[in-house]
């Protein structure tokens, strides 16, 4: 058994005024950051888990006890979008050759993360800064995110990654995030979303060093209510530290499309 909170503990960052980018006002953010924590397993609280293959892998695909990040430990489902929640927890590792998105967390296929789960897998991402736009690029996958700070505008079609517009609020920086496909899960539990997803992020500067990351998550065709996120965000602080390239779809083949090439054999 193992004590978990109700949720995630949020510190003030008040008094914190974070050095500006060049001739502005803003607050500069670029840099390495990470989130460490365990909520790419699951975005609730959990215990220990043994995982999928102990009998293979020992304790490497362990899943660890982790504090959940979600505001009050709960997630608001739809009873019919919970049973499908259940479902995804089952079947999170499992393979359609037929129709590769029908089934099975997308991390596992090496598919684009998504937003907020790409903030808070297990791999930096590098934030890139100037006057009008603000660049995120991600590890994982080399999942990439382009922010215009100007006059929002509409998505022209639905992405992995959504279609975002920043803007800010002080020193917060603000994305509104829609445009979203139907494809990325909120992390290994099975917690999912629709099409109809809507993300709003916060990015605050807490010191030099932190940055508190918050987002609330609307999707009306999942969900009875909207629901927030909040977790802390680390500057990578290592000598001449940088983002290194994890570019997965080759290490994912033989997960994909290993059964069929069994099959071709028999």
């Amino acid at each position: 058994m193992v004590a978990c909170s109700s949720g995630p503990t949020v510190g003030p960052a008040a008094a914190y005024k974070a050095p500006r980018l060049s001739r502005t006002d803003k607050p500069d953010l670029t840099g390495l950051w990470q989130s460490f924590g365990t909520a790419n397993w699951d975005i609730q609280d959990h215990s220990a888990d043994a995982g999928s293959f102990p009998r293979l892998l020992g304790i490497w695909g362990a899943q660890p006890p982790g504090q959940g990040i979600v505001e009050g430990n709960d997630l608001p489902y739809r009873p019919d979008a919970l049973a499908k929640r259940q479902e995804n927890f089952k079947r999170r590792l499992a393979v359609d050759h037929d129709n590769l998105n029908t089934v099975g967390d997308p991390e596992a296929k090496c598919y684009s993360p998504g937003v907020p789960r790409a903030t808070y897998l297990p791999f930096p991402f590098q934030i890139v800064q100037s006057t009008d736009k603000i660049v995120i690029a991600y590890q994982f996958a080399s999942a990439n995110r382009t922010i215009p700070l100007g006059k929002p505008t509409e998505p022209p079609v639905d992405f992995w990654m959504g279609w975002s517009n920043g803007h800010w609020e002080g020193d917060t920086l603000v994305v509104d995030v829609k445009g979203f496909n139907d494809m990325t899960w909120f992390d290994r539990a099975g917690n999912y979303h629709s099409d109809a997803l809507h993300v709003v992020e916060r990015y605050t500067p807490m010191t030099p060093y932190h940055m508190m990351y918050e987002a609330t998550i609307d999707d009306p065709k999942v969900f009875t209510r909207p629901w927030k996120i909040a977790m802390p965000l680390y500057r990578r602080m290592e000598k001449n530290v940088q983002l290194l390239e994890f570019k997965c779809v080759d290490l994912s083949e033989e997960y994909l499309y290993g059964g069929l090439l069994k099959q071709s054999t028999q």
